[in-house]
């Protein structure tokens, strides 16, 4: 995977946006479970710093982050691997997650972070940049449209989790 841009201060006063290191991943913990209580599926959290340090930081790392910090506080994050579109016959940046805390929204943290993630996916040569969002979370998705993205509405997620997918495997 092609290294992030060095960090930058954006939006408010002394907010860094920076890759996330290893340093961060207890902080990238307790982001995901705000995003879960926000999301209100804290019932399907497993997440813990152990779990996911190999899987950003480990020999195969299969995602990225990136973090908001404020007076050295993680305050926002954004998780973020390479999918692959058949039609354009390219690599594309998927964003799993992008959280900033209740308190820190509005002054250009989100905007910023999804700057970046664009800038990253034109300079590694990518088709596209995508990400889900729920349907009942109108603020964000007035606010990801503002950005200029389209909110594909004949297009619905599939998933097979947990016993399903041991199910479906064993087949």
């Amino acid at each position: 995977m092609s290294s992030q841009p060095a960090s930058e201060t954006v939006g408010s006063p002394n907010v860094v946006l920076r890759a996330a290191e290893l340093r961060d991943v207890q902080s990238i913990v307790g982001l995901i479970r705000e995003l879960a209580e926000f999301e209100q599926l804290t019932h399907l959290l497993q997440v813990t710093p152990e779990k996911l340090r190999p899987h950003l930081f480990g020999e195969k790392p299969v995602a990225e982050a990136m973090v908001a910090e404020l007076g050295g506080e993680v305050v926002a994050f954004a998780l973020y691997f390479t999918n692959f579109s058949t039609f354009l016959a390219q690599p594309g940046l998927y964003l799993e997650d992008l959280y900033v805390r209740p308190v820190h929204r509005g002054n250009g943290i989100g905007e910023a972070m999804l700057t970046r993630l664009a800038k990253l996916a034109v300079d590694r040569g990518y088709g596209r940049f995508e990400w889900c969002v729920l349907d009942w979370n109108e603020n964000a998705i007035r606010f990801y449209e503002r950005m200029g993205a389209t909110v594909m509405p004949d297009w619905r997620l599939s998933r097979v989790t947990g016993e399903a997918l041991a199910a479906l495997a064993s087949r």
